[in-house]
């Protein structure tokens, strides 16, 4: 487990899904001397920038994110903001939430959800159903996903430890798919990474052409990460590839 860090940062809100001011610590994994795109991160040999495409969408996502993942390139969380430009990153620091984010969860414009299981009872009371979100869409308020960007352990420890979402509706996922994230190993194929969970949240909310956009992008960043680990260049366009293309 990585341990989070607790210093503030100075703007932990960044339309690219990076947050400069979070705390660095070295990458020596392998692959930290690629030559990466400074927009995607990609490797440049295989950019996924020309295959970025704007989507609208009734709702939105508020992204919290361990410190620890800004620095990951495989974090998949970036990819909702490439896709969603209104989503908003926040850097997760267990003694000093971000003062932005406590004014937007009181922002009644936004009927904010925490996305989490459903598999402890102390907290049973607040767990919705995607009807919660439908009645939302109804009125006129903005429905908001709050993702904990993290690894599983990260994930629950940012939902145990932020007293500002204590009192937010919890939504669990539920859903058949299996992931399909090939770059790093999952604990259960049936969980999904922070890319995938939003996709699946898009569709369910009825926003399928934003939903099928995401899918889209993430499959063309899982095809190209692992082409860029073998040192080869993704010549052949995808299924994925061609249908981005064609938005643009």
């Amino acid at each position: 487990m990585h341990e989070s860090h607790d210093a503030p940062a100075d703007s932990a809100t960044v339309a690219s899904g990076y947050d400069p001011d979070a705390p660095r610590k070295p990458f020596n994994a392998r692959g930290s001397f690629v030559s990466r795109c400074p927009e995607c991160r990609l490797p440049k040999l295989n950019c996924l920038c020309p295959y970025r495409v704007a989507a609208e969408s009734r709702v939105r996502f508020w992204l919290l994110t361990h410190p620890i993942e800004h620095y990951k390139p495989t974090n998949t969380g970036r990819l909702i903001s490439h896709i969603l430009p209104e989503t908003e990153v926040f850097t997760w620091y267990r003694t000093e939430p971000d003062p932005r984010l406590l004014a937007l969860l009181d922002d009644d414009r936004f009927a904010p959800f925490v996305v989490f299981p459903d598999d402890q009872a102390d907290y049973a009371e607040r767990v919705v159903g995607p009807e919660a979100v439908d009645e939302v869409l109804a009125g006129s308020r903005t429905p908001v996903f709050i993702l904990l960007d993290g690894t599983w352990r990260q994930a629950r420890r940012i939902f145990r430890r932020s007293e500002y979402l204590a009192s937010l509706p919890v939504l669990p996922l539920k859903t058949s798919r299996l992931t399909r994230y090939r770059l790093r190993k999952a604990a259960s194929s049936e969980h999904l990474c922070t890319a995938e969970v939003a996709a699946e949240l898009l569709r369910i909310s009825g926003d399928i052409e934003a939903s099928a956009i995401l899918d889209d992008y993430f499959e063309v960043f899982n095809e190209n990460y692992a082409s860029s680990r073998r040192d080869r260049q993704v010549e052949a366009p995808s299924g994925a590839m061609q249908r981005l293309l064609e938005r643009r």
